[in-house]
């Protein structure tokens, strides 16, 4: 068969583009790219200021109920006397200042302000101080899913390269590798976490790291890649023996190619998941670190702070910052893992 007629025959697709045209077959993975996608566009425009920037602004009534449950009126607060007037007393024996008081009472009245007119009922309700809970949530998932999502790629990136390196070449180097993850595991979770918080807020590395976010990020990412490296590395020892990585090393293809061209897409499926379930435990942690103050500074607000405010709320049953946020939280964290299911159905070379 000459070369002409071998280049006229069609090419079969690339790994990539076959997962592909296999996602886009999959309507639940399809639905779930669509949310994950709002969810990201919506950090997107908060972080730019397009969204979302005056969650800090009081615009309605302490505790302003959502507009679909209604202005609630207390009787015992809204009932007011005006015009009531007891008899004059005269305390100029007890107050020396008694005098000026009528006096000051008329110059303040030259000096009228016009106090901001707030709103009785908000979109999704108000907190404590009034402001407005859709705003807060918006500005919380830029947070929250910033932390979830960077952490989990960098703890992925950290466990992928060592998994892949210590399951590659084995050896010396998978010992010293097999070394260093027996020293983060045998250390427990919360006080490794702890541990390296306390690092970055202290000594010559807290003006360093001053940005509350990325310190949630470093210390998850530091501690969070020890369970991909173990699955990344057994997957390695397992595909280097292989034909196909054999067929790459006789036609001269380089150790990083084999391992990262031609093993890890067969194992990508696997990175995957374990990527999905980082950014859901990472969004979790990230609650656990603000509300023992290890988290995001005061001046800022996460899904984390959101919920632990509405524990105070929810015992004057005050609910609707609690369900924004819970709502918020479990349709990203849900979408996100479908997405991945459906990611790893269609990288999966067994299930082609």
């Amino acid at each position: 068969m000459s070369l002409d007629v071998l280049h006229d025959l069609p090419q079969s697709p690339g790994v990539w583009a076959s997962a592909w045209k296999r996602l886009r077959n999959n309507r639940v993975g399809m639905v779930s790219l669509a949310i994950t996608l709002v969810f990201i566009a919506m950090v997107v425009l908060a972080q730019l200021g397009l969204l979302a920037k005056d969650w800090q602004k009081e615009v309605g009534t302490a505790f302003a109920p959502p507009h679909f449950v209604g202005r609630i009126v207390d009787g015992s607060q809204t009932a007011v006397v005006e015009g009531a007037q007891g008899p004059a007393v005269d305390i100029s024996d007890i107050d020396p200042l008694a005098p000026r008081y009528q006096e000051w009472a008329e110059r303040a009245a030259q000096f009228k302000t016009a106090a901001a007119e707030k709103s009785e009922t908000l979109p999704l309700g108000g907190d404590q101080l009034g402001r407005d809970v859709l705003s807060k949530v918006i500005k919380g998932a830029q947070v929250s899913i910033t932390v979830g999502l960077l952490a989990a790629l960098f703890a992925t990136i950290i466990g992928t390269v060592l998994g892949a390196i210590g399951g590659y070449f084995g050896g010396k180097v998978g010992d010293f590798l097999e070394w260093v993850y027996n020293v983060f595991t045998s250390i427990p979770y919360i006080l490794l976490m702890f541990s390296v918080a306390a690092v970055l807020k202290s000594g010559p590395l807290a003006k360093v790291f001053t940005s509350g976010v990325w310190t949630v990020i470093i210390i998850l990412s530091v501690v969070g890649w020890t369970g991909i490296y173990r699955l990344v590395r057994a997957e390695y020892i397992k595909h280097r023996t292989r034909e196909y990585v054999r067929a790459a090393e006789a036609i001269g293809a380089s150790h990083a190619s084999r391992m990262f061209t031609h093993i890890l897409p067969n194992i990508s499926h696997v990175v995957l998941v374990q990527l999905s379930l980082h950014v859901v435990s990472f969004i979790k942690a990230e609650v656990i670190l603000s509300f023992l103050g290890l988290g995001v500074p005061l001046d800022m607000v996460s899904w984390g702070t959101m919920l632990t405010e509405a524990q105070a709320e929810l015992v004057q049953g005050k609910w609707w910052q609690l369900l924004a946020a819970t709502a918020f939280m479990a349709t990203f964290v849900t979408a996100f893992a479908l997405l991945t299911d459906a990611l790893r159905d269609a990288l999966d070379p067994k299930l082609r």
